[in-house]
């Protein structure tokens, strides 16, 4: 559903001329909270020249949720290894979710055309990414984004730097847009649309890929270009390849992945250091090792700077190989559909 967009009385709440406003306190007695949320908003008008008391009329009437609070400690709390890949990628390369892909790329093939073509990223990437994070918009979120933001940045110490810098980012992403801040809705993280976009993110990468002059993204071509977009920003390679399985000598694997996940060093030089290629490769080509386990146990795979781009999306690996491994299946499914006459 498209978000609405253009509120009568959007000025009034965020607008540079609105005074004598009363500032409430939020919902959870906070005393320090409170007080550092004041100190907020008086250094936001100051900075960005937003009305005063307009942002405390606005913020009296946030909510602040402690089921968010509990969520992000729960996720601070994990301790010991993490979901083994074979076991983390069943939450997202399944039949089903590979079926909303064929349909998903039947449905939007024209605008996902273009968006490979314009920026080199390969459509069903593009469908990976939307697939894994909310099912090709069947799940986009429907908690209030001014809430999650408030609730992390004055309410959850470890976090606060980061969710207040988004917490402005979203208040002035909701004056470009004009959008009435207390609409939109999305992660409990604070994250919106079907490319999962933090406010930062969503001011600097989304784009107006139907062009009805509107960046939107809830609107499945403009997160279609917007996800080809913010790949593209960050490297993506038109033509090369994310991973590929590989072999290693078993007394050189630590060193390998202790080069770490970005590929900086060239395949020449880790195949001297025991990584096994069943391809041919130039030898300059930039590569990184990545371990996952599978139920056979440890698997290896190069991994190009492809796959590095994914993961500045989401920074965990299992989180890009189960990308990786999505758009390979709904790619798989829709070549059967072509060569069965059926796309």
């Amino acid at each position: 559903m498209r978000l609405i967009r253009q509120l009568a009385f959007f000025p009034r709440i965020l607008g540079l001329s609105l005074s004598l406003l009363v500032f409430a306190p939020v919902a959870v007695a906070n005393p320090a909270a409170d007080a550092a949320l004041e100190a907020f908003l008086v250094d936001l008008a100051t900075r960005q020249h937003f009305d005063l008391n307009a942002l405390r009329r606005l913020f009296s009437q946030v909510k602040i949720r402690p089921n968010i609070l509990t969520l992000m400690q729960r996720g601070a709390k994990t301790t010991g290894k993490p979901t083994p890949f074979y076991k983390y990628r069943l939450n997202f390369v399944t039949p089903q979710r590979i079926n909303y892909g064929v349909t998903f790329m039947r449905n939007h093939q024209q605008a996902l055309a273009r968006a490979e073509a314009e920026y080199g990223v390969p459509a069903e990437v593009i469908a990976g990414i939307i697939g894994v994070e909310t099912i090709f918009g069947r799940n986009t979120g429907k908690v209030s984004i001014l809430d999650a933001l408030t609730t992390i940045a004055f309410h959850y110490p470890p976090r606060a730097d980061y969710f207040r810098s988004e917490l402005e980012a979203f208040l002035l992403l909701c004056r470009e847009q004009g959008f009435d801040p207390q609409q939109p809705t999305g992660s409990y993280a604070g994250a919106m649309g079907l490319g999962q976009f933090m406010p930062s993110s969503y001011r600097q990468y989304l784009v107006d890929f139907d062009g009805d002059g509107r960046r939107d993204a809830w609107d499945v071509e403009d997160a279609i270009g917007s996800v080809a977009h913010y790949l593209q920003a960050y490297g993506w390679q038109r033509g090369q390849a994310i991973t590929l399985p590989t072999q290693v000598q078993a007394d050189k694997v630590e060193g390998l992945l202790a080069l770490g996940l970005e590929p900086r060093h060239s395949l020449q030089h880790l195949q001297t250091q025991g990584l096994r290629l069943a391809v041919n490769l130039p030898a300059q080509t930039p590569v990184s090792l990545l371990r996952l386990d599978t139920e056979l146990g440890p698997a290896y795979w190069a991994a190009f700077r492809n796959f590095y781009v994914i993961t500045r999306y989401n920074h965990s690996q299992r989180y890009a190989m189960a990308v990786a491994q999505l758009a390979a299946a709904i790619g798989h499914e829709k070549a059967a559909a072509q060569y069965a006459g059926q796309w």
